[in-house]
């Protein structure tokens, strides 16, 4: 079949898709979300891992389930317009291009703190006018750079954990899962950590480049979400056991403070470099997401149509890709968007709760997609064969559910001003949609 100059080039295979989503969550929040989320749950911190980890995979499994039935830029995006609503997609896109583009602001501001703090502001713009241009060349550059630098990150946190874990201060007794925070303390900390978790939802925004997307986009996900959980795990245990939760609490970088106390402070600018390179790399697949899924929405007209364009060389949305990095540079440049990052976790749980119900409807035969065209074809026809992968229809329903449920709770356990803001911003999107909607008549 002759693949049409407005559609994007299928060029990623299972290794390139979990690669995206490994450089997308194995970034700057493991090597800065690690304090906050102690001094929130105190000794708790593992047991807010793990309810992390769980909303995560339902979350994951919901959004592999419905790319591989809707193999196109936008993920949940697209989802929730063709299971929920046109409503609901719309809410999902506005929740995912607001808050992560907060999210690009915030790894640039971080890049720009490790490499030169006392000019944060002009490396962080010139990080993302540099990646924009390598998003700009096509996505197999971009896959290419991630590659490289998951490889190096990866290296720097193995070595963190033999470190911490083989030296004398290492001790047993300091992993107490005991939730001294208490029960929110705990759920605060989950939201937290989730926010570096949620980068598999890079794989599924790119389901229009990925090649066989119903098998590849399924495998790549659980793949990219289990090799991350693995990484997270070693590296919060080898540093609790030579921090204990409140010296980890009270740490501006942790793994830095970690490798000191464990009598290796020559490791300590080696973390920070690498810290450097994560927030690159989380910079780099976040600005891929979000161009996606406003290649999407302008698509459907939710945004300016000129913003759908795709290069005729480099098969990329290239005038939504210089968009978001312009609008990513200026925000770099002018505000400390790092107080946003509670609001960002706000934004990509109301994605994250679009996804589950979406996902809630595959149990259903009842039910088909209530978009149009090919889209909507595909929902009302696959619904039997997302049983058949999954289960009975009860069962197929459970783990939505579950991750709807969870979604909901972390969103209200953030802190006071993140929900209120959060809340607020996705209000703004429904009156635009509805204003939208009420000139359109």
């Amino acid at each position: 079949m002759t693949q049409s100059a407005a559609e994007l080039r299928r060029t990623l295979g299972v290794t390139d898709a979990v690669v995206i989503g490994l450089g997308s969550m194995i970034g700057a929040g493991i090597f800065a979300a690690l304090g906050p989320a102690a001094r929130a749950a105190g000794s708790g911190l593992l047991l807010g891992l793990a309810v992390a980890a769980v909303v995560a995979y339902c979350n994951a499994t919901s959004s592999a389930r419905l790319a591989a039935l809707y193999p196109a830029s936008g993920g949940t995006y697209v989802y929730g317009r063709e299971r929920l609503g046109p409503f609901w997609g719309y809410l999902a896109g506005w929740s995912f291009v607001v808050g992560k583009t907060a999210s690009c602001a915030a790894m640039a501001l971080t890049v720009g703190a490790y490499v030169w703090p006392g000019q944060s502001h002009a490396v962080a713009v010139a990080a993302v006018v540099a990646l924009t241009a390598v998003n700009y060349g096509g996505i197999q550059k971009s896959a290419w750079l991630t590659r490289v630098i998951v490889a190096v990150v990866l290296a720097v946190l193995a070595s963190v954990v033999v470190v911490c874990l083989g030296s004398g201060a290492s001790e047993a007794g300091r992993l107490d899962v005991g939730a001294s925070g208490g029960p929110g303390g705990v759920l605060q900390a989950a939201g937290l950590l989730f926010f570096a978790f949620a980068g598999y939802a890079r794989i599924a925004t790119l389901g229009e480049e990925v090649r066989d997307p119903a098998r590849t986009i399924p495998r790549a996900i659980p793949l990219a979400l289990g090799i991350t959980l693995v990484v997270y795990a070693a590296v919060a245990v080898a540093v609790l056991s030579v921090l204990g939760a409140d010296a980890l609490g009270r740490a501006g970088a942790p793994l830095v403070e970690a490798v000191r106390a464990a009598g290796v402070p020559g490791l300590a600018p080696v973390v920070r470099v690498s810290a450097a390179v994560a927030a690159l790399g989380s910079l780099l697949a976040l600005i891929l997401g979000v161009s996606r899924t406003t290649l999407a929405m302008a698509r459907d007209g939710h945004l300016p149509r000129a913003l759908s364009a795709v290069h005729p060389r480099f098969q990329v949305p290239h005038r939504a890709e210089a968009a978001v990095g312009a609008v990513v540079a200026v925000l770099a440049a002018t505000v400390d968007v790092r107080g946003a990052i509670g609001f960002s976790s706000f934004g990509v749980l109301a994605y994250y709760a679009v996804a589950n119900a979406s996902a809630w409807t595959l149990g259903s035969t009842s039910r088909s997609g209530s978009g149009s065209g090919s889209g909507s074809s595909a929902g009302s026809t696959s619904d039997a064969d997302a049983d058949s992968g999954s289960g009975s229809g009860s069962v197929a329903r459970v783990v939505p559910a579950v991750g709807l449920l969870g979604c909901g709770v972390l969103a209200f356990a953030l802190p006071a001003v993140s929900v209120v803001v959060g809340a607020g911003v996705l209000g703004v999107g429904a009156v635009a949609y509805g204003i939208r909607k009420w000139r359109a008549r």
